[in-house]
């Protein structure tokens, strides 16, 4: 421990991101990445900001992207936050609405992210355990709390909650923020959005990394009551007043507003999915039901290390966690069908 640290430094434990390899020619099915590029409108748009203008700061408020998400669901821009990647977004919610005299709760099979957040701010939390086929038990975070955090759908489950039991979740609570981290719920949910203008505590996240294509971007979003809002905008103004730059602002305003390509790529990884999860149960294994662009799946015969070793050694790489109630697990993302079937074969080796 260096001498120079804050106290508080040493006793951190952070977050540990899906590993990107250097090598080229691997089939890297482990970070659930869009096997499609962005939109090709929006990489128009990013290339036009390439200019001149570079010299000045972007907007910090990101009017242009803010107005580009509120007309695509259907809200005011008093209702949307952006920043740089949602795992900021999250970052500002637990520093500013999360830190309260109660314990936060989300699941004990959930982003790994939240722990390492809650140690970050010094938040207290519990973990509460999803059921034996790996589901949220909404009548289980009926208790007392700061607030209660989940991806929807959960990751790395990739098992949805439809949005009825949000609502019934929402109104379990109705003196503390709901965060509902949708980072996935392109690929076979329905968004909480649609309940924002009803439930004055709900907080929606998503991010442009999985649907549109653009993790090398970092831009993510939230949307809920103008005083969450404010909430995150005070954080974000006492922090860094221009997270998103102008490249990201004209890209991400474009992503949104190119509704077509955006449906189409959501598809194709939807019809893959269902392609990868059919072959692998004809390869024995169990795969959990998935509305996100990956899959969880165990084979009852064989160990989950072992086989992710194996893959790796044949050039395809998939997630392998070794948290105790899903250690038998693999998460798989969906690829291109050629690498989905680069996945397949070398899986009927093992």
């Amino acid at each position: 421990m260096s001498k120079f640290w804050s106290p508080f430094v040493k006793d951190l434990v952070p977050y540990v991101p899906g590993e990107q390899p250097k090598l080229s020619k691997l089939v890297k099915l482990n970070t659930n990445e869009n096997p499609y590029g962005p939109s090709p409108k929006a990489v128009a748009a990013m290339q036009a900001e390439v200019n001149d203008n570079l010299r000045l700061y972007p907007d910090p408020n990101s009017d242009r992207l803010k107005q580009a998400v509120a007309d695509c669901y259907g809200v005011q821009t008093s209702q949307v936050f952006v920043g740089n990647g949602s795992d900021e977004v999250l970052a500002h919610a637990f520093h500013g609405l999360f830190q309260h005299d109660a314990p936060l709760l989300f699941p004990d099979i959930s982003y790994s992210f939240y722990p390492v957040y809650c140690g970050l701010y010094g938040i207290e939390y519990q973990q509460v355990a999803l059921d034996e086929q790996f589901q949220i038990r909404v009548e289980d975070y009926a208790r007392p709390n700061a607030g209660i955090i989940f991806p929807n759908p959960n990751a790395p489950t990739g098992c949805l909650l439809p949005l009825d039991a949000v609502e019934r979740l929402l109104q379990g609570s109705p003196d503390s923020v709901v965060l509902v981290d949708e980072a996935y719920i392109d690929f076979g949910g329905q968004t909480a959005i649609a309940l924002v203008d009803k439930y004055p505590n709900l907080l929606v996240t998503q991010t442009l990394s999985k649907s549109r294509s653009l993790a090398g971007l970092r831009v993510g979003i939230a949307v809920g009551h103008p005083d969450l809002i404010e909430a995150l905008e005070r954080i974000k103004n006492s922090f860094n007043s221009y997270p998103l730059d102008r490249i990201a602002i004209a890209g991400a305003a474009a992503a949104f507003e190119d509704r077509d390509y955006f449906e189409k790529t959501c598809q194709q990884v939807i019809d893959s999915r269902e392609a990868v999860i059919a072959g692998l149960q004809r390869l024995g294994f169990e795969v959990l039901p998935s509305a996100a662009n990956f899959v969880f799946a165990r084979h009852p015969g064989k160990d989950a290390a072992e086989l992710a070793a194996g893959l790796r050694e044949q050039g395809v790489i998939v997630r392998h966690f070794k948290q105790q109630r899903i250690a038998q697990f693999l998460r798989i993302t969906i690829g291109t069908p050629e690498q989905n079937q680069a996945l397949l074969d070398a899986l009927r080796g093992l």
